[in-house]
């Protein structure tokens, strides 16, 4: 049997107080899932679990992923350095994931290896013409594929995207869908994402994890 991606295992998420608890999924390599509930469920602090930005409360979490860029995280907020251009956002990712070395030690060419990685992204994503224009200057759905970009060119085991086709129309969600789809089979890396549009969830996903099943009580939004 293919090793999992990720194992989740009784898994419980929150600040002081859990927000879930006994969640218990698998992600197999090449595989999508969505997780869906209404706001303030705490699909974003799952989420955030997950990546190590929040501890856990309870629980475990097993990860086939290499230590140093083997998640590739899209937040809600994107966490896009707006002053710099659309180049140098990608190339954030592309220094997690190039590799330097060969198996017999040699050093590559680590600049050159870095911008073809970062170009290639960009040219994926629709946004050639755009990889000199800072952030700022860039509509949302722009910056969204921007971060889609930048999570590609870092090359993980495993992807991690909040609501990350937010702003983008059908056309625009419907490419980079697919773009990610490919992505995903081709790499046979993990995704788990957050998807607010049940239909969308659909559409991108090979399962799907309501987390109303495993809610505790009721809470603020997130």
């Amino acid at each position: 049997m293919t090793k999992p991606i990720i194992r989740i295992e009784n898994l419980s998420v929150g600040y002081t107080k859990p927000l879930l608890e006994k969640i218990n999924f698998v992600i197999q390599p090449g595989e999508i899932v969505a997780i869906i509930g209404i706001s303030g469920l705490g699909k974003t602090t799952l989420l955030r679990t997950i990546a190590g930005l929040i501890p856990k409360l309870s629980g475990k979490i097993f990860a086939d992923i290499r230590p140093r860029g083997g998640i590739g995280y899209i937040p809600q907020r994107l966490g896009l350095v707006r002053h710099a251009s659309v180049y140098h956002n990608v190339e954030l990712g592309a220094r997690c994931g190039v590799k330097v070395r060969d198996d017999s030690g040699n050093i590559f060419n680590w600049s050159k290896r870095k911008a073809v990685v970062v170009r290639n992204s960009v040219e994926e994503v629709g946004l050639a013409d755009k990889i000199d224009e800072p952030i700022r200057r860039l509509s949302g759905g722009q910056q969204r594929r921007v971060a889609t970009a930048r999570a590609m060119a870092q090359n993980p085991e495993l992807i991690l995207a909040d609501e990350f086709l937010s702003e983008l129309d059908k056309e625009n969600a419907d490419a980079i869908i697919a773009l990610v789809k490919t992505y995903v089979s081709n790499n046979q890396c993990g995704m788990l994402l957050v998807e607010h549009h049940s239909e969308r969830a659909k559409q991108i996903a090979d399962r799907i994890i309501d987390l109303s099943d495993f809610e505790t009580k009721s809470i603020e939004e997130e």
